[in-house]
Protein backbone atom coordinates (compact mmCIF):
# COMPACT_ATOMS: atom_id res chain seq x y z
CA UNK A 1 0.00 0.00 0.00
CA UNK A 2 1.56 3.35 -1.13
CA UNK A 3 1.62 6.77 0.86
CA UNK A 4 -1.55 8.73 -0.30
CA UNK A 5 -1.82 12.28 0.58
CA UNK A 6 -4.56 11.40 3.07
CA UNK A 7 -2.15 8.83 4.85
CA UNK A 8 0.63 11.03 4.94
CA UNK A 9 -1.65 14.04 6.78
CA UNK A 10 -3.19 11.04 9.06
CA UNK A 11 0.43 10.15 9.58
CA UNK A 12 1.89 14.07 10.35
CA UNK A 13 -1.52 14.32 12.65
CA UNK A 14 -0.84 11.06 14.38
CA UNK A 15 2.83 12.06 15.07
CA UNK A 16 1.99 15.47 16.02
CA UNK A 17 -0.03 13.79 19.08
CA UNK A 18 3.05 12.21 20.46
CA UNK A 19 1.80 8.35 19.26
CA UNK A 20 4.82 6.02 18.87
CA UNK A 21 5.82 4.44 14.80
CA UNK A 22 4.61 1.32 16.19
CA UNK A 23 0.87 3.09 17.25
CA UNK A 24 0.61 5.00 14.05
CA UNK A 25 1.40 1.47 11.85
CA UNK A 26 -1.19 -0.42 13.04
CA UNK A 27 -3.79 2.44 13.08
CA UNK A 28 -2.62 3.56 9.33
CA UNK A 29 -2.55 -0.33 8.59
CA UNK A 30 -0.34 -2.16 5.73
CA UNK A 31 2.35 -0.22 6.93
CA UNK A 32 5.32 -1.37 9.12
CA UNK A 33 6.87 0.62 12.02
CA UNK A 34 10.24 0.92 10.15
CA UNK A 35 8.18 2.50 7.12
CA UNK A 36 6.29 5.09 9.69
CA UNK A 37 9.67 6.21 10.67
CA UNK A 38 11.39 6.35 6.80
CA UNK A 39 8.37 8.59 6.51
CA UNK A 40 8.71 10.41 9.12
CA UNK A 41 12.28 11.12 8.62
CA UNK A 42 11.79 12.05 4.56
CA UNK A 43 8.98 14.35 5.81
CA UNK A 44 11.25 16.23 8.30
CA UNK A 45 9.10 15.75 11.52
CA UNK A 46 11.12 16.46 13.87
CA UNK A 47 8.78 18.48 17.05
CA UNK A 48 6.61 16.31 19.08
CA UNK A 49 3.87 17.27 21.13
CA UNK A 50 4.29 14.30 24.17
CA UNK A 51 6.22 11.15 24.40
CA UNK A 52 3.88 8.14 23.89
CA UNK A 53 4.18 7.41 27.42
CA UNK A 54 5.76 10.02 29.78
CA UNK A 55 9.10 9.61 31.42
CA UNK A 56 8.88 8.21 34.84
CA UNK A 57 10.21 11.03 37.38
CA UNK A 58 13.44 9.49 39.38
CA UNK A 59 12.88 9.76 43.33
CA UNK A 60 16.17 10.20 44.62
CA UNK A 61 16.31 9.58 48.91
CA UNK A 62 17.68 12.42 50.53
CA UNK A 63 21.42 11.44 51.75
CA UNK A 64 21.94 11.38 55.66
CA UNK A 65 23.67 14.35 57.22
CA UNK A 66 27.29 14.32 57.87
CA UNK A 67 28.64 13.62 61.28
CA UNK A 68 29.67 17.02 62.91
CA UNK A 69 33.53 17.39 63.01
CA UNK A 70 35.36 17.00 66.19
CA UNK A 71 35.85 20.10 68.13
CA UNK A 72 39.69 19.92 68.58
CA UNK A 73 42.04 17.48 66.68
CA UNK A 74 43.65 14.68 68.99
CA UNK A 75 47.14 14.70 70.16
CA UNK A 76 49.02 11.65 68.82
CA UNK A 77 51.66 10.58 71.12
CA UNK A 78 55.05 10.45 70.52
CA UNK A 79 56.27 7.00 69.94
CA UNK A 80 60.04 6.03 69.79
CA UNK A 81 60.84 4.03 66.23
CA UNK A 82 63.11 0.82 66.78
CA UNK A 83 65.38 -0.23 64.04
CA UNK A 84 65.70 -3.72 63.92
CA UNK A 85 69.36 -4.43 63.21
CA UNK A 86 69.68 -7.08 60.15
CA UNK A 87 71.00 -10.39 61.39
CA UNK A 88 73.40 -12.18 59.39
CA UNK A 89 71.95 -15.09 58.29
CA UNK A 90 73.99 -18.23 57.93
CA UNK A 91 73.31 -20.34 55.31
CA UNK A 92 74.11 -24.23 55.37
CA UNK A 93 72.25 -26.22 52.63
CA UNK A 94 72.01 -29.79 53.80
CA UNK A 95 69.81 -32.16 51.35
CA UNK A 96 66.44 -32.04 52.38
CA UNK A 97 64.10 -34.73 53.76
CA UNK A 98 61.32 -34.27 51.15
CA UNK A 99 60.94 -35.04 47.54
CA UNK A 100 58.29 -33.85 45.63
CA UNK A 101 55.99 -36.47 45.55
CA UNK A 102 56.66 -36.63 49.66
CA UNK A 103 56.07 -32.85 50.39
CA UNK A 104 53.21 -32.16 52.19
CA UNK A 105 50.92 -28.62 53.20
CA UNK A 106 52.99 -27.73 56.41
CA UNK A 107 56.23 -28.65 55.23
CA UNK A 108 58.78 -26.26 54.34
CA UNK A 109 58.87 -26.27 50.27
CA UNK A 110 62.82 -24.09 50.19
CA UNK A 111 64.44 -25.93 47.17
CA UNK A 112 67.99 -27.48 47.87
CA UNK A 113 70.00 -28.14 44.58
CA UNK A 114 69.67 -28.12 41.29
CA UNK A 115 65.97 -29.34 39.59
CA UNK A 116 67.58 -31.34 36.98
CA UNK A 117 69.10 -33.50 39.23
CA UNK A 118 68.26 -36.78 40.87
CA UNK A 119 69.43 -35.31 44.56
CA UNK A 120 67.25 -32.32 44.31
CA UNK A 121 64.81 -32.24 47.12
CA UNK A 122 63.23 -29.50 49.51
CA UNK A 123 64.00 -28.72 53.15
CA UNK A 124 61.02 -30.69 54.69
CA UNK A 125 60.83 -29.02 57.91
CA UNK A 126 57.92 -28.36 60.07
CA UNK A 127 56.17 -25.09 59.11
CA UNK A 128 53.52 -22.57 61.06
CA UNK A 129 51.11 -22.81 58.13
CA UNK A 130 50.66 -18.94 57.68
CA UNK A 131 54.01 -19.18 55.19
CA UNK A 132 55.27 -22.06 52.71
CA UNK A 133 58.65 -22.13 54.53
CA UNK A 134 60.36 -22.87 57.67
CA UNK A 135 61.13 -20.32 60.32
CA UNK A 136 64.84 -20.76 59.10
CA UNK A 137 64.26 -20.11 55.54
CA UNK A 138 61.78 -17.43 56.07
CA UNK A 139 64.54 -15.13 57.15
CA UNK A 140 66.00 -15.70 54.00
CA UNK A 141 63.00 -15.57 51.60
CA UNK A 142 61.57 -12.32 53.37
CA UNK A 143 63.56 -9.35 54.31
CA UNK A 144 62.93 -6.36 55.90
CA UNK A 145 62.41 -3.39 53.39
CA UNK A 146 66.11 -1.52 53.99
CA UNK A 147 65.28 2.62 54.46
CA UNK A 148 66.69 4.93 51.88
CA UNK A 149 69.36 6.79 52.49
CA UNK A 150 69.44 10.60 51.48
CA UNK A 151 71.37 11.08 49.01
CA UNK A 152 73.23 14.63 49.74
CA UNK A 153 74.96 17.03 47.37
CA UNK A 154 78.20 15.35 46.81
CA UNK A 155 76.08 12.17 45.77
CA UNK A 156 73.67 14.21 43.25
CA UNK A 157 77.21 15.63 42.03
CA UNK A 158 78.68 12.15 41.43
CA UNK A 159 75.51 11.19 39.55
CA UNK A 160 75.55 14.23 37.23
CA UNK A 161 79.21 13.90 36.32
CA UNK A 162 78.28 9.91 34.88
CA UNK A 163 75.79 12.05 32.17
CA UNK A 164 78.14 15.31 31.50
Amino acid sequence: MGWTDERVELLKKLWLDGLSASQIAKQLGGVTRNAVIGKVHRLGLSGRATPSQPARVAFKAPRPARPAAPAAPRRMEAREVVRAEPRPIVYDEQPGSATVLTLGAHMCKWPIGDPSADSFTFCGKRTDGDIPYCQHHAQVAYQPAQSRKRSGANDLARSLRRYI
